[in-house]
């Protein structure tokens, strides 16, 4: 047997997006896409991160991945290369373990929405060609560098086009269409002969193409790389490597949204005064668009576990149904009554939670939304993770789609 070794390397010290790999990306930390892209793959036989942080190991651990050492700090600064890295850990797993695979794979955690199948394309390549030492994931490029320049001399000096081409004599002044097609390295998929690494490169020479359809170009830099790289794992519609389970895309139209209330329509917290009396803070800017969500035909509900009058008491103000005192336990199954009792088809359906008792309501809904700020299992469950935290705005995010949805 083909023994593959997929190796994830993930630093602690990120400056960009700090802890970006264990920060929560569309329902899962970072690192869990590229342990879930190693797991999927038939051909992966094993998979190990490569960190210098414990936090990160004990979170790959949790989604599946070995992590049988500790990085060195001296390879985990901010201008380390990949090549000691993936030297340190062949090293280590031959002096300690006597291992040594056929095939090494790096999946890069900020390159986390890969096509699927990527993994196992890319490992037979390498493996259908004696001559390769290496198989690289690329996309069309975006830019053309035959339109690039360099100034050798400083902005006071002319111009020297970057690149020429054999019969063009002006390649900046030609046409796109005549010009040779040109493509763009990502950080999806690299596999490796590990000759090639213990020689002393993270490619050697012969480099053959992974093509990968530019609709899965990320990479993760700054928090509007992921805003953005969010946006498309929830709306791309991209058969992709996902953690845990598919999510499904939003229902078009959605008829009913059904609101938790606790964490959901307030931040989670209460004011208990000396009489036992308990308040809540809600946020304005999720209730002033429920007008326009009854103009366009989408009615919601309010289903909590809360006995606190106040869920009644804001439900009102708001002109919504409330449905609370429900165990903690039987959510689930009242949102199975309220659709039956309406006539709902389920599928039409979007809930909005942040706790563990939320969670019987999600396969029963066509779309689980969870707040941003709620609990892990909620996180990893829902098909969208709103950016707005519980009570700041994240009921207004969803209703705002749902109502961008139906135009």
């Amino acid at each position: 047997m083909t023994e593959v070794l997929a190796i994830i390397p993930a630093r602690g010290g990120s400056k960009g997006i700090p802890r970006k790999n264990i920060r929560d990306f569309y329902g899962a930390p970072l690192i869990a896409w590229s342990i879930a892209a190693a797991q999927q793959a038939q051909s992966v036989t094993r998979i190990l991160v490569s960190t210098d942080d414990e936090e990160i190991a004990a979170v790959a651990r949790l989604w599946g991945a070995e992590t049988p050492f500790l990085r060195p700090a001296e390879f985990a600064q901010d201008k380390t290369t990949d090549l000691p890295v993936f030297l340190h850990a062949l090293e280590w797993l031959e002096k300690n373990e006597g291992y040594r695979p056929d095939v090494v794979v790096q999946l890069r955690p900020t390159s986390p929405i890969r096509p699927q199948g990527l993994v196992d394309e890319a490992v037979q390549l390498l493996l259908q060609h004696p001559d390769a030492d290496s198989v690289r994931g690329v996309v069309p490029a975006g830019q053309n560098p035959h339109k690039m320049w360099r100034l050798p001399q400083g902005a006071q000096a002319p111009m020297q086009n970057l690149l020429t081409v054999e019969g063009i004599e002006e390649p900046y002044n030609a046409p796109r269409q005549i010009l040779p097609d040109v493509f763009w390295q990502t950080g999806h998929i690299d596999a490796i002969r590990p000759a090639a690494i213990w020689g002393g490169s993270m490619s050697g020479k012969t480099i053959y193409p992974a093509l990968i359809d530019p609709d899965f170009t990320v990479d993760l830099d700054n928090l509007r790389d992921w805003v953005r790289a969010e946006w498309l794992a929830a709306f791309g519609n991209l058969k992709m490597a996902l953690p845990a389970r598919a999510r499904r895309p939003m229902p078009n139209p959605i008829d009913l949204l059904v609101l938790d209330f606790d964490g959901v329509l307030t931040d989670n917290r209460v004011w208990v005064l000396e009489t036992g009396q308990e308040m809540v803070a809600a946020s304005r800017l999720d209730g002033l668009i429920f007008s326009k969500m009854r103009q366009a035909g989408v009615e919601i509900v309010i289903l909590s576990s809360e006995v606190n009058p106040v869920v009644a008491a804001r439900a009102k103000k708001l002109r919504v149904q409330a449905i609370h005192g429900v165990g903690l336990e039987d959510k689930g199954k009242a949102l199975q009554n309220l659709l039956a009792e309406r006539k709902i088809d389920p599928a039409r359906v979007a809930y909005v939670g942040n706790d563990l008792n939320d969670l019987p309501c999600f396969p029963v809904a066509g779309w689980a939304v969870a707040v941003a700020d709620a609990v892990p299992e909620v996180l990893r469950a829902a098909d969208y993770v709103t950016q707005k935290p519980g009570g700041y705005g994240a009921v207004r995010e969803v209703c705002e789609m749902i109502l961008k949805s139906r135009e």
